[in-house]
């Protein structure tokens, strides 16, 4: 059987592409150029991050950071 993901499902393994390649302002910047962000922001925000909390995402930053040698 195939299944066919959802248009958010694409989204959030796209974003996750970008974040794994790019830094956090490079994304937003590619984000805005593209005109990605038209709609619901917070509808959208809430999809996405909807399993991560402030201190999750801070960790997730700090590997960031670390696998890009960013400080």
């Amino acid at each position: 059987m195939i299944q066919v993901k959802s248009e958010q499902q694409v989204l959030h393994e796209g974003l996750q592409i970008l974040f794994s390649k790019m830094k956090p302002s490079e994304v937003s910047r590619f984000w805005a150029a593209c005109n990605i962000g038209s709609g619901n922001y917070l509808k959208l925000k809430d999809e996405l991050f909807a399993e991560e909390s402030v201190a999750s995402l801070y960790d997730k930053i700090l590997e960031f950071q670390k696998s890009k040698n960013v400080e």
